[in-house]
């Protein structure tokens, strides 16, 4: 039988036909040295058109779909489809790959772009938000990453004259985009009235921001910046699919053939149309174009390249051509010559040369062909058609021979008999017919015998058989020519075959995968002389067979290129080459033959280097007879390390079990017991499942680890230091060359690596986020700078780190089996070795992935499974030991030679100066020379050669070894039984360290009176050991089955043993011989016990749920306890003997007396009376408390209670050990927690003087020793406890501010809704009612200029002021309010005619800010510092940053956040003066424009340095730099209050973790450090570390302070040697050394200490609260640098309580922002109080007024107050406190008078010279939305949202009667307007109407055309024909809120509820009119006005309580 190998020859592929020109552009270049890349398939081709030569690039598994050049023209990025697609650059000369970036993208990548000095790559892809992505692509890191636009993008290119911006451009949109820190922002290009909206294909940057881009019309559309401002027409006829820049200038392609060339004004120079050349057809269509020189590369739509000389413009050149659109499925070769025949469904069928690799001969046909073959004298083609029809062409011309049609379904195959008689024709009507050749096809047979499509056929070599598969999978026979059908079996028996194309059949069996149905195999073809088959099948790979090849699962060598299925395969005639085509890919690919002889010369050539292996994973070459796998190995591979619940899984499960929580939280629980434990010794050591675990360090200590525990051990003074970083198993241990540092990696659901200083046992990095389920191998790289390490998920990923930064460099699928090693190549990094089962592999990095060949054994045999690794002394040397005992020795990748070392497995091997050492199964140490050539010397492991100073015994001679290493001139030895030895060279062997073997630990007594315990343990062994310092192990006895529980008598002489068969045996406890025994149970016996005092009883529980008592003296069973209903668990004795106590599986807590064993029933409160001899029940009253929360998922399964009844121990299955004080009543009681063992931890004891607690842990094999340390004489430890499960239930405290700021909603503006509460069709959707001139006919704007009628009147009235400075009524174009400014006007030089004013005022206005009145206060802190030495203060509102000038008063602003500003800070550094980072709100973290985000940018200048947008959802909360001033924290809103690390310079993410479960307001660094933070938040401090990428953190341990509880923390500030002080809730202050509390400043203030200030340079204290000011309180104080003195300071502002939100100190001066948006200066000498800012406290401001004649405005808020500003004078005036919340403020028209409207429907009007008030009147009980004064001064108008609008008449004097109000108003009034003439107003309403009532009557209007003449005084209102355009189309939710008309009657502004001030010209009766934009409010503009001349204009905010000034600058053309 055929041997089931692989075959030995191979395939290269020498040639592919074909270039990708559908679906895809600009993908064809000339790279440096004159070659042409472009891809097809799967496959990236360089192809040399000197020499006729093609390279390629393999690195792909799927369809390449885009590609860049780099600017040097020798590298190239391609990008692929697939799920998880990814992006290779590769060297275009060698075709090796230089980077892999992947992890990002899915679906595909659409784009690629390299920036100019090719550092940069930036990607799109194919994802429904076509993200693109920057790349740092040598690193293979990601830089940025964004949503790119939510319809295809089809080409991205860097703008190659300015860094970091981009221009992207697809379906309807262009993008201009700049990267700036880690975001990449976008701004739409605009079309304007330019050209078109429409679909832009492809770009070409040139210098000045100019981007030139072609455009489906066939336009070229020019940019400039991000406005569109030229097209060229017609430049092309149809879409421009590609545009390339050269130094000459651009050429560009299109779908109209043509290719055109543009100078560098892109002003035209040529054109070149194809269709028109020699070559040309009509439908040609370019798809890519490059130019280069005198050169020009077309790429076709329909596979073709062309190169054009521009001289000899009309006679392009065809390099490469190709089938086209449809599927290629048509394949034959010719009989006699190097020829292979193509047809396709684009109905050509072509002749291509496989010695010239050129195509000779095409002849397009009538229909798609499906099927070809030759005849057997290669003078007829047959090709089989679509249709059912098939037609015979003569080879030599191409002429139809016949066409026959006698089928409806397509012909899918076809043959000619091999002696040319007959053809048969195959069709998927399930038939095949036969033809005579010689009768001119004449039909002389049919077979009939399928039911399924026929889909291949075979002649017998003497044309008497056809054999025929199906589409059913069915294989069939025929006899010739009738087509009878061959049923009889024997007949067959002697027929030779004259091919093999059939996929069904015996001796193609092979092919199929073992356990397959599918029918994914497309095409066979057998070689009989080479003994080969190919295959080709659905998934792009074409595989290579022996033939024939019998049994199922045949090995087979792989090749990939193909991308999706490859449909056909034929050898040639000679079998030189095999020619495979692709269906979708077009594509024809030639493989050359190398048979086995021509291998064997050929073996120094490596492999192609390819993602994927030519022996597929399934193909392993392995022989059926792969040799056993070592028992231990086999153990070793079944070990699994998933785990049902996660440490990391645990605060989920808290989350989830809260509510069972909230029940018993009524209860007060006891505090966690004072005294403590500490980890002091552990026996142990992992042998049995990990190798190369064992070292020396730098001092000469051990390190090792254990469980969950690092350990460091020293042999001079037998003691242990431990490393506790680890929760879960520890699995893999490597030490740093210089052997300091450590890395351990461990089991988790997203495992870390900890890299640890062995001196300081400190945590220097953690690694995490890439290994599910745990880390089986690590290794440092020679230099110490990188750490390789492997995971054990099921593709064994392999990661490649820069330990220190924590980054990951690259990763890689390792294997689906088990890796065992990982070992760097100490010459050279980026090169590793893998070794594992059935696996040794070579890696290098490229980028961010690893690019890996196995080991070439040659003809050496198979791989076996390896062991251990090591490199020589050379970079290509590596040498490996293997599961049978050999060394291999690797060159490169080749295996040289094997050695046989040892018997059985080598496990572990080291690496010397002059040599290395082995270490095997076989207990066997092992020295060799450098060559391996002789060994030198060997050591024996045998317990003869122990040395004396032994801590310990052998259990066995020669054990297995695990571990071996070099150091102080000893050999240290792990060996799989837990030992570690140290073997002196001259032989001696002293035994270090010891633990249990492999399997469960659960038995543990500790002796009554001697510091001794013993263990038992699945292992087969009882042992004895020492407690006292001298820590080893005294005895070992084996025993016939494992145990599970054992007891030492009262007097220590004996000790029991319960074993797992049932049976127990007692022995001496000094010699461990047997005494006597008993098998009386068939379950393991769980517990066993001697009664106390004499030790009378011996109680044996088992787990068939019963309890034996034994008479020890008589040795007889005197009683059984029965009555449990599960597996007993515990049992304690009573201090007398008579009583025993029983826990069961059941969780049963019963009691029975001895000795006959009745069953007892005692209540609860009994229970605790008795005095019990132990205790180490679970169950009970006394310890409800030990149960955690989340008791389902885990058991408490062992405890113990100390001797003075105080404290009890307990283990769960989490591997915890936690201390209760006892009784542990109530539910969820609080304990200490400790973490060391790994899993379960089995059982507890505490000594007989409870100076140790003693703990095993079952699968970690350990014994650990705790010191008991009592409360007060301990320092605090970093390895003291955790906390409890429950963070207290105490309130952290209340106040109405905190609470305020913890539960606000942040409003993102792009989410907003309206304000008011309004209900109607808004007015852009209303159907308008014809006017008057409409309905008579009249078009308006159609009148003659001089009508007969009377002139239309105006809108508005507007102050005009001529020459002679008189006023005259003017009637100008509509607009609000009068009177402008005579310089103004004057300098527009106005002609006293009202026309020519109209034509005059056409200037566009613009909006500059200039003031900003108000400060974020309210829900804000730490948001406002001093700059310049204080000459400058920096603080924000809404969404701008200001800086204010403390000299002159005056701001300027940064104004590029587009939401609200949430946070500030000010970088400390020198380097970076006047650094400012604020951070600001946004919605989901998508990455996208409206992600949340944080500004680094100049204050002075202003210039953003860097955007960071952040993955904290809802926005960031708060924001710190880092000492150096490099790094920035940030903590977000999001639920988990993520806390991420910036370095803001480069953008990049360092580190982020969830911080808390609630709010968290602030987070600091420690003004020394970079590493070390402080967070403080909602019951929450918490001290971080930064330790690599890892965040690691501590709670604050309230210590032994009395009465200390957790409060909430709300502020934080810093002092020397490690100090944190932070502000509570209360008042009081903490004060931490480390994470500890060690001091209480009670009520430093009165209130919650809202805000504290740590002065770098004195280190003095500044904080600020809330609190009533009194003589000596102040909310302000300055403390010493250990807030034990301060001095307090009084803010002189009038209010009730001070609120002080921030604090800063400047030199002499402290800076205090407070609730109350005041910013106020204090001086620190006389504490002088200086108000520099006034702002509104609450919003909304609803009123606003203007001055009639000045710059003064006035505002009304809800805060009750109504202030008077100056705007020239930048500053409030005045302020008037209401008492009530006002709505709304108007001046009268002299500015005499003020009316104000309240929220309770009061009205007051004040006199303006005395503040005195004039009138008062309460009307209407509900608010009053507007006021006005009539323009004569008579008339007052009030609307309120009762619906009305009262008149009082002002003349009858201050008693305010009522003289008539408006009826019939649909809903409440918004805005009101009186006209010029004071008879009628016009009102705005909540129901989107707008009505006009006479004036006083209150009679509605409802003349149109009496309305339409009315000219009003103002015009405020949003409502109305004339302000239609301004509703905007996005309105569905959010209103235009809003509006003012200018003086001058042209322009119009608005306020709507996003926060926009928008500009338009008025009136603006169309549609979704013109406007100007401006930002900076948050959400909810409430009011907004022109000032008296318009020279500014003021707007009013809803949630931000500020007013912004703008000044109306006026743009002249």
């Amino acid at each position: 039988m055929a041997d089931q190998n692989a075959p030995n020859s191979h395939l290269r592929l020498e040639w592919v036909y074909g270039y990708r020109g559908h679906q895809c552009r600009n993908n064809l270049y000339y790279t440096a040295a004159k070659e042409i890349v472009y891809f097809v398939a799967g496959v990236g081709v360089v192809y040399s058109p000197r020499e006729h030569r093609q390279k390629f690039y393999l690195g792909h598994q799927d369809d390449i779909i885009s590609l860049a050049l780099h600017p040097e023209r020798v590298l190239v990025a391609t990008g692929q489809v697939g799920k998880e697609p990814y992006i290779c650059v590769w060297d275009s000369y060698t075709v090796q790959t230089i980077s892999i970036l992947k992890d990002v993208h899915t679906h595909g990548i659409a784009c690629l772009a390299f920036d100019l000095d090719g550092q940069r790559l930036v990607s799109v892809g194919l994802d429904s938000k076509n993200t693109i992505c920057v790349w740092d692509w040598r690193k293979g890191k990601m830089l940025s990453m964004a949503p790119g636009h939510t319809d295809r993008i089809f080409d991205i290119s860097w703008d190659l004259y300015q860094p970091s911006k981009l221009v992207s451009c697809g379906v309807k949109h262009i993008k201009f985009w700049s990267l700036c820190g880690n975001s990449l922002t976008p701004k739409r290009g605009v079309f304007g009235k330019t050209g078109d909206l429409q679909t832009i294909l492809c770009l070409a940057c040139a210098r000045d921001e100019v981007t030139h881009s072609g455009a489906l019309n066939g336009d070229i559309y020019v940019w400039k910046g991000i406005n569109l401002i030229r097209t060229i027409q017609g430049a092309h006829a149809a879409g421009i699919f590609s545009m390339n820049a050269c130094e000459e200038g651009f050429a560009t392609g299109g779908r109209d053939g043509c290719v055109r060339l543009w100078d560098l004004n892109f002003k035209p120079i040529t054109v070149i149309d194809l269709r028109e050349t020699d070559q040309g057809y009509k439908g040609l269509s370019v798809r890519s174009v490059c130019w280069r020189g005198d050169h020009i590369l077309v790429g076709t739509q329909d596979s073709e390249i062309f190169e054009i000389v521009v001289h000899e413009r009309n006679k392009p050149f065809l390099i490469m051509q190709g089938h086209c659109e449809g599927e290629l499925w048509a394949l034959a070769v010719h009989p006699t010559k190097p020829l292979a025949m193509t047809g396709s469904d684009d109905r050509s069928v072509r002749i291509w040369s496989l010695i010239d690799h050129a195509l000779i001969a095409r002849c397009n046909m009538e229909e798609p062909i499906r099927c070809a073959a030759v005849s057997t004298d290669g003078i007829h083609l047959a090709l089989g058609m679509k249709d059912g029809s098939f037609t015979v062409l003569r080879v030599r011309d191409m002429t139809e021979v016949v066409h026959i049609k006698d089928r409806k379904e397509a012909i899918h195959e076809l043959k000619y008999s091999p002696d040319g008689t007959f053809l048969a024709v195959g069709s998927n009507d399930s038939s095949v017919d036969i033809y005579g050749v010689v009768q001119r096809y004449k039909k002389v047979g049919e077979c009939v015998g399928s039911v399924s499509f026929i889909t291949h056929m075979d002649w017998s070599s003497d044309s008497k058989y056809l054999q025929t598969n199906d589409g059913s999978g069915k294989r069939l026979f025929y006899k010739m020519p009738s087509g009878k059908e061959v049923t009889n079996k024997e007949e067959l028996k002697g027929v030779q075959w004259a091919s093999w194309t059939c996929v069904y059949g015996l001796e193609v069996n092979g092919i199929w995968p073992k356990y397959s149905d599918i029918n994914d195999i497309n095409s066979v073809d057998g070689n009989f002389n080479g003994q080969v088959l190919v295959t080709a099948d659905d998934y792009g790979i074409v595989k290579l067979f022996r033939y024939p090849c019998l049994r199922k699962g045949a090995k087979f060598k792989k090749y990939l290129g193909h991308s999706a299925h490859v449909t056909n395969v034929r050898w040639s005639h000679d079998h030189q080459w095999v020619v495979s085509i692709g269906g979708a890919d077009h594509s024809v690919f030639q493989w050359k033959f190398i048979p086995e002889r021509k291998l064997k010369d050929a073996i120094h050539i490596a492999p192609q280097e390819s993602l994927v292996d030519s022996n597929s994973d399934e193909s392993d070459s392995d022989q059926s007879d792969v040799p056993e796998l070592d028992s231990e190995i086999e153990q070793e591979t079944q070990i699994t390390y998933r785990r049902q619940v996660y440490k990391e899984d645990l605060p989920q499960l808290k989350e989830q079990c809260k509510e069972k929580r909230k029940s018993a939280a009524s209860k007060r629980r006891e505090r966690a017991p004072g005294n403590s434990i500490r980890l002091h010794f552990v026996h142990g050591y992992r042998g049995y499942d990990c190798r190369s675990n064992l070292f020396y360090t730098q001092t000469g200590e051990i390190v090792y680890h254990v469980a969950a525990v690092g350990v460091v051990y020293s042999r001079q003074q037998n003691t242990q230091r431990f490393y506790l970083g680890h929760d879960d198993d520890i699995l893999c241990l490597a030490i740093h060359p210089l052997k300091d540092y450590v890395a351990t990696g461990q089991v988790g659901r997203d495992s870390s690596i900890h890299i640890w200083d062995t001196e300081t046992i400190k945590p220097l990095s953690v690694l995490k986020g890439y290994h599910q389920y745990g880390v089986c191998a690590v290794d440092f790289s020679a230099d110490g700078k990188r750490l390789a390490s492997v995971g054990i998920d099921d593709n064994h990923t392999i990661v490649l780190w820069d330990w220190k930064k924590g980054e990951k460099l690259s990763a890689v699928r390792g294997s689906k089996d088990k890796i065992f090693v990982v070992k760097i190549n100490p010459y050279m990094p980026d090169k590793l070795i893998t070794a594992g089962i059935k696996h040794m592999k070579f890696w290098r990095r490229a980028g961010g992935g690893l690019i890996g060949r196995k080991g070439c054994i040659g003809a050496m045999g198979r791989t076996d499974t390896m062991m251990c690794a090591v490199y020589g002394w050379t970079e290509e040397m590596a040498f490996s030991g293997t599961s049978t005992g050999d060394v291999c020795i690797w060159r490169d990748l080749f295996l040289i030679k094997t050695v046989k070392a040892h018997d059985g497995p080598v496990f572990s091997m080291h690496a010397l100066e002059k040599g290395f050492v082995t270490g095997g199964k076989d207990g066997v140490v092992a020295l060799w020379d450098d060559t391996f050539e002789r060994c030198l010397k060997t050591y024996a492991i045998k317990r003869a050669a122990l040395a004396p100073g032994s801590k310990g015994l052998l259990l066995e001679d020669n054990p297995s070894i695990r571990a071996i290493s070099l150091g102080h001139g000893h050999i240290l030895v792990g060996t799989k039984n837990g030992e570690i030895l140290e073997v002196d060279k001259s032989g001696p062997i002293t035994l270090l360290v010891q633990g249990h073997m492999e399997g469960e630990v659960w038995g543990l007594a500790t002796h009554p009176h001697l510091p001794i315990c013993a263990t038992v343990s699945d292992d087969k062994t009882l042992r004895i050991w020492d407690l006292s310092p001298s820590h080893c192990m005294l005895a070992v006895r084996k025993l016939k089955k494992g145990g599970r529980c054992c007891c030492f008598s009262p007097d220590g002489k004996a000790l029991a043993v319960g074993l797992n068969d049932g049976s127990f045996l007692m022995v001496n406890a000094d010699t461990l011989e047997d005494l006597v025994s008993f098998h009386h149970r068939k379950d393991v016996i769980s517990e066993i016990r001697f009664s106390p005092g004499a030790g009378k009883y011996l109680a044996v529980a088992s787990c068939d749920s019963f309890v034996d008592i034994y008479n020890v003296m008589s040795s007889k069973r005197v009683g059984i306890c029965k009555g449990a209903s599960s597996y007993i668990t515990h049992m304690d004795w009573d201090i007398r003997g008579k009583l025993l106590q029983v826990n069961t599986g059941a969780k049963e807590q019963l009691f029975f007396e001895a000795p006959r064993g009745k069953r007892q029933t005692i209540p609860s409160l009994e229970v605790e009376k008795i005095g019990w001899a132990s205790w180490t029940s679970v169950l009970g009253s006394c310890c409800e408390g030990i149960w955690p929360i989340i008791g389902e998922v885990t058991d408490v399964t062992a405890s113990c209670l100390t001797s003075d009844s105080k404290v009890l121990a307990t283990g769960d299955d989490f591997g915890f050990v936690k201390l209760f004080r006892f009784p542990a009543k109530g539910k969820f009681g609080k304990f200490k927690r400790y973490v060391a063992h790994s899993t379960h931890v089995t059982n507890v004891r505490w000594t007989h003087e409870d100076s140790l607690l003693v703990t095993v842990g079952g699968a970690d094999t350990s014994l650990m020793l705790w010191t008991y340390e009592m409360e007060g004489h301990r320092e605090s430890r970093q390895c003291d406890s955790e906390e409890s499960d429950l963070d207290s239930e105490e309130d952290g405290g209340y106040d109405s501010d905190v609470t305020r700021e913890n539960e606000i909603n942040y409003t993102i503006k792009a989410l907003s809704t309206n304000i008011r509460p309004m209900f109607g069709i808004k007015p852009h959707l209303q159907q308008k009612e014809p006017s008057l001139d409409e309905r008579q006919g009249v078009v308006r704007g159609s009148r003659p200029p001089v009508s007969r009628a009377l002139p239309q009147p105006e809108k508005l009235q507007t102050n005009n002021v001529g020459k002679k400075k008189r006023p005259i009524e003017v009637q100008c174009h509509p607009t609000p309010q009068m009177c402008l400014s005579h310089s103004f006007l004057q300098s527009l030089s106005v002609t006293e005619t009202a026309h020519s004013a109209y034509v005059v005022w056409s200037p566009s206005w613009d909006l500059v800010l200039e003031l900003v009145f108000g400060y974020r206060g309210k829900d804000c802190r730490n948001n406002v510092h001093y700059l310049n030495d204080g000459a400058d203060i920096i603080y924000h509102t809404a969404s701008v940053g200001i800086l204010y000038n403390v000299a002159t008063g005056s701001q300027s602003f940064y104004q590029e956040h587009n939401d609200d500003i949430l946070c500030l800070t000010v970088n400390q550094h020198p380097k970076f003066t006047n650094l400012v980072a604020t951070g600001q709100v946004g919605d989901s973290a998508d990455m996208s424009a409206t992600a949340p985000s944080i500004h680094v940018w100049d204050a002075m200048n202003k210039q953003t340095l860097s955007v960071l947008r952040c993955y904290h959802s809802k926005g960031v909360c708060s924001v710190s730099f880092s000492a150096t001033g490099k790094l920035l924290l940030s903590v977000g809103l999001d639920p988990e209050h993520t806390i991420t690390i910036w370095k803001w310079q480069e953008g990049a993410k360092i580190a982020s973790r969830t911080g808390h479960n609630q709010r968290i307001f602030v987070a600091e660094f420690r003004p020394d450090s970079d590493t070390q933070f402080v967070s403080v938040g909602v019951k929450h401090v918490r001290f971080w570390t930064l330790a690599g990428r890892a965040l690691l953190s501590k709670k604050g341990l309230l210590s032994s302070i009395e009465d200390a509880r957790m409060q909430t923390m709300l502020s934080v500030a810093f002092g020397a040697n490690n100090l944190t002080f932070t502000g509570t809730i209360s008042g009081d202050v903490c004060v931490w050394k480390d994470h500890v509390l060690v001091r209480i400043v009670a009520k430093a203030h009165n209130g919650p200490v809202f805000t504290m200030y740590t002065t770098l340079r004195d280190g003095l204290i500044v904080t600020g609260g809330k609190e009533r000011p009194s003589k000596e309180g102040g909310a302000v104080k300055l403390w010493d640098q250990e807030l034990k003195r301060c001095r307090a300071f009084r803010l002189e502002t009038g209010q009730m309580t001070d609120c002080v939100r921030s604090v800063c100190r400047g030199k002499g001066k402290i800076l205090v922002g407070t609730r109350n948006a005041e910013i106020i200066e204090v001086g620190e000498k006389n504490a002088a109080c200086n108000i520099l800012i006034n702002g509104h406290m609450d919003g909304p401001i609803w009123g606003l007024a203007t001055h009639p004649s000045r710059d003064f405005f006035l505002s009304a808020a809800e805060d009750g107050t109504v202030r008077l500003w100056d705007i020239a004078e930048k500053k409030m005036l005045n302020k008037v406190s209401l008492g009530h919340a006002a709505r709304t403020v108007s001046y009268s028209p002299e500015g005499d008078m003020v009316a104000i409207g309240m929220k309770n429907g009061e009205f007051i009007i004040l006199l303006v010279t005395s503040l005195k008030i004039w009138g008062k009147k309460r009307d209407r009980r509900s608010a009053i939305q507007d006021i006005r004064f009539s323009p004569d001064s008579r008339y007052l108008a009030v609307g309120t949202s009762e619906n009305a609008v009262d008149f009082y008449d002002l003349t009858l004097g201050p008693t305010l009667n009522r003289v008539s109000y408006c009826k019939d108003i649909p809903s409440f009034v918004i805005q009101m307007d009186f006209s010029a003439d004071s008879r009628f107003l016009q009102v705005s309403t909540g129901s989107y109407k707008r009505q006009v009532y006479e004036v006083p009557s209150g009679k509605q209007l409802m003349d149109q055309a009496v309305i339409d003449r009315i000219t009003w005084a103002t015009w405020t209102s949003i409502l109305g024909d004339e302000v239609v355009g301004i509703w905007s189309r996005h309105a569905e939710k959010a209103d235009v809120n809003c509006a003012c008309v200018s003086h001058s009657g042209i322009s119009l502004v608005t306020g709507d509820d996003f926060g926009m001030v928008k500009l338009f010209d008025f009136p603006c009766p169309e549609k979704f009119a013109k406007h100007k934009r401006f930002l900076g409010h948050s959400a909810h503009l409430t009011n907004i006005r022109f000032t008296s001349g318009d020279k500014y204009v003021v707007s009013a905010g809803g949630d931000d309580c500020s007013l912004f000034i703008w000044k109306c600058v006026h743009m002249l053309h």
